[in-house]
């Protein structure tokens, strides 16, 4: 169960930071992966509503994911991809020092995201309701997710759906009020690590747990023995006055934090110069500036 995994301090973690579109203040996105190797960040889906955009700019924003946008049929959904698309890659864009356009995104088969052409940024990426969560990393997988902190998840059925036979018995055991949003807790500390191993919903629910111990110090078997160890790391956090719960797991690879992620640093810096100025000039021939890049 532990992947990927050589023992190693566990990470110390920012508080997740609220950006407020484009123009927001990124400053903290760059100090927290310099400090910590991990930033989390989230916005409102308004702030980042691809129609603000334009055609022509939204285009070369989404690159690869642009004929996926066409694809979807549902206003509601093509939103909800757009905007987190176009957010992933402004949060990308600063831990690379590149334009957003220049990020491209790429996607396993189990749908995890990633940084093509560049492994140094590990990324994740949820969103429900009017929320939109970003994760960054370096030198490890993250995972994140966030719920609302309100939804009901108590109900016949746990041990089958969600919980280990330890949780339930956990959960049972607390008063009624506190049920709901000790699922909550879970369920996202589980989507969050099952992203971080790129195994999405294939891993089950019922076959590992968290304990109750906040933050969580490991994964627990089905059976509640430690499943992990030292080399993974997570936190649970309330954001938006408290309407979303936000869970991150963090795994080192064990080769220790990029100290300098800017991509001109792995790419020859003339084709960073070359493919910086070109994205400049098209943006300059086709789209007035409002701030978006």
């Amino acid at each position: 169960m532990t992947a990927p995994g050589k023992p190693s301090p566990s990470r110390t973690f920012g508080e997740p930071i609220a950006i407020s579109g484009p123009r927001g203040d990124w400053s903290r996105v760059r100090a927290d992966l310099d400090r910590h190797a991990t930033a989390v960040l989230y916005a409102r889906l308004d702030d980042w509503r691809p129609e603000r955009a334009g055609g022509p700019r939204l285009r070369a924003l989404l690159g690869r994911d642009w004929e996926r946008f066409l694809g979807l049929t549902h206003p509601d959904v093509r939103t909800r991809f757009a905007s987190s698309r176009v957010l992933l890659k402004f949060a990308a864009a600063v831990a690379l020092r590149v334009p957003p356009q220049a990020v491209e995104l790429g996607y396993t088969g189990t749908g995890r995201p990633y940084l093509r052409g560049y492994d140094g940024v590990h990324i994740s990426l949820s969103h429900t309701d009017d929320l939109l969560l970003v994760g960054l990393a370096t030198g490890g997988v993250i995972g994140v997710d966030a719920e609302r902190s309100d939804r009901a998840l108590y109900g016949p059925g746990l041990g089958r759906h969600l919980c280990t036979p330890h949780e339930v018995e956990r959960i049972e055991a607390l008063p009624r009020h506190e049920r709901d949003p000790a699922l909550v807790r879970l369920w996202t500390l589980k989507e969050a690590y099952s992203k971080a191993i790129g195994l999405g919903m294939q891993f089950r629910f019922t076959d590992f747990g968290f304990g109750a111990d906040d933050p969580p110090t490991a994964v627990r078997g089905p059976d509640d023995s430690p499943g992990t160890g030292s080399e993974w790391a997570f936190r649970t956090y309330l954001v938006a006055g408290g309407r979303f719960t936000v869970s991150v797991a963090v795994g080192d690879a064990g080769f220790g934090a990029t100290d300098d992620t800017a991509a001109g640093t792995m790419l020859d810096g003339g084709i960073v110069d070359a493919l910086t100025e070109a994205l400049g000039e098209e943006e300059k021939e086709t789209v007035p500036d409002d701030g978006w890049w």
